[in-house]
């Protein structure tokens, strides 16, 4: 089992930037992917970013350029760091984890991001 859990999350200016803090239990947190989805009010969940186990990254084109993730495996942690922040950037970001690829059976409570016009 794994447990998630986020912080980081506020309301910010548009142009702003916000950093999200992930801290999950477990020993084995290396051996997982880890990433962000966030899910809008009437809108589908998206994956916003993953890292694997070797640091390689993917991002949702939406926000390229823009959105950095890194972990830090000695301290259990993942980060989102997000810059140029937008009003459509507003909604809950949620982080997961899997141990098998594209498997994210492990999700936190989730922490709410706005971002004011």
């Amino acid at each position: 089992q794994v447990q998630l859990v986020e912080s980081g999350g506020g309301l910010v200016q548009a142009g702003g930037s916000l950093r999200l803090s992930c801290v999950a239990s477990g020993r084995t947190f290396r051996n997982y992917y880890m990433g962000w989805f966030r899910q809008a009010p009437g809108k589908e969940r998206e994956l916003v970013a993953a890292i694997n186990w070797s640091d390689s990254t993917n991002y949702a084109d939406s926000v390229k350029g823009r959105f950095t993730i890194s972990r830090d495996n000695g301290k259990n942690t993942v980060y989102l760091q997000m810059n140029s922040l937008k009003p459509e950037d507003t909604a809950v970001y949620y982080c997961v984890a899997a141990y098998f690829a594209g498997r994210y059976d492990y999700w936190g409570q989730g922490t709410q991001v706005t971002v004011s016009s």
